[in-house]
């Protein structure tokens, strides 16, 4: 069994057990109903069913099942998740919202390697088990590019340029308000919320984390905003964009507003792997991938330049 302590922000006031479970922890609402049903969730010392309403500010103690973490093949993705480019060596995907990069305590959902290895790719065996072929990761809530390791000399090979900071990976979101100034750098680190341990945060001491950042188009309530990161930390584009009080749009998680998300009809946080490089791990021959706005940030840009 796993337990977490999660406070209830407040952008989930109000919503049900199983919904807000369902996005303070990366599973499937199904997932979070099993776990509220078998009386793994309190709220504040007393236990809540699935449809019971949570409460800013409110503690949730939640004591998830342990799981399999076994890279498993996942037939739900087949044609959910799109093929780029594929090799003897990589596979390019372009990752849908709510698919894990591989599976984790408490995800239930699916997963970029279930999909994978169900359509027919090998993937590394390097690594640990449940993260086969898994060279760099996207949250749950955040679509676009990610490049899995087919062979072993793939897997050293691009190990070693998320490292080294080779990789271009450049990034599309909206934030709340307007940046200032336009264009700049985030040089600030990332460590694990201190009272949090659910979140990340700007904290003293934490790891070197840098966002370059670029205003690509400005709206009255938000920004689209192109950026460019020097590293790969968790939620480093999310956090960063928080500490500035520009947080994505939709990231309930890190502070967004929840009326202007309802306003778009936005379910999560507006941040999107827009372009992949990297040298190809067989010859060294750099590549490029691209990937457009899935169906729902684009409707929200839609909405946004409508106003």
């Amino acid at each position: 069994m796993t337990a977490r302590l999660l406070p209830v922000p407040d952008g989930l006031d109000g919503m049900r057990a199983d919904a807000g479970l369902s996005r303070l922890l990366g599973i499937s609402r199904t997932a979070a109903a099993e776990v509220c049903e078998g009386g793994g969730v309190l709220l504040d010392g007393s236990v809540i069913g699935k449809s019971d309403r949570l409460v800013s500010g409110g503690l949730l103690d939640v004591t998830l099942p342990e799981t399999d973490r076994a890279p498993r093949l996942d037939d739900t993705l087949v044609d959910g998740l799109g093929i780029v480019y594929a090799d003897d060596d990589i596979v390019v995907v372009d990752k849908p919202v709510g698919v894990a990069a591989h599976p984790s305590p408490g995800w239930e959902g699916p997963t970029v390697i279930g999909g994978v290895l169900a359509m027919g790719h090998r993937v590394s065996t390097s690594g640990a088990e449940e993260r086969r072929g898994v060279v760099h990761r996207l949250d749950a809530g955040t679509t676009g590019l990610m490049v899995v390791a087919k062979s072993e000399r793939a897997y050293t090979a691009l190990k070693r340029a998320f490292k080294e900071r080779t990789v271009e990976k450049v990034y599309h979101a909206i934030v709340q308000g307007h940046p200032d100034p336009m264009t700049g750098t985030i040089d600030a680190p990332i460590a694990r919320h201190p009272r949090h341990d659910w979140k990340f945060a700007v904290v003293a001491g934490g790891r070197d984390s840098v966002t370059h950042y670029e205003v690509i188009e400005a709206f009255p309530a938000a920004s689209l905003v192109e950026i460019h990161l020097e590293t790969g930390r968790t939620h480093q584009i999310r956090v960063h964009f928080s500490a500035l009080r520009h947080p994505c749009v939709g990231d309930a998680m890190y502070g967004a507003d929840p009326t202007l998300s309802a306003r778009l009809d936005l379910g999560r946080q507006w941040l999107h792997a827009h372009r992949l490089g990297f040298h190809h791990p067989a010859d060294g021959a750099w590549v490029t991938f691209e990937s457009p706005y899935p169906a729902d940030l684009q409707h929200a840009l839609d909405r946004l330049r409508e106003d």
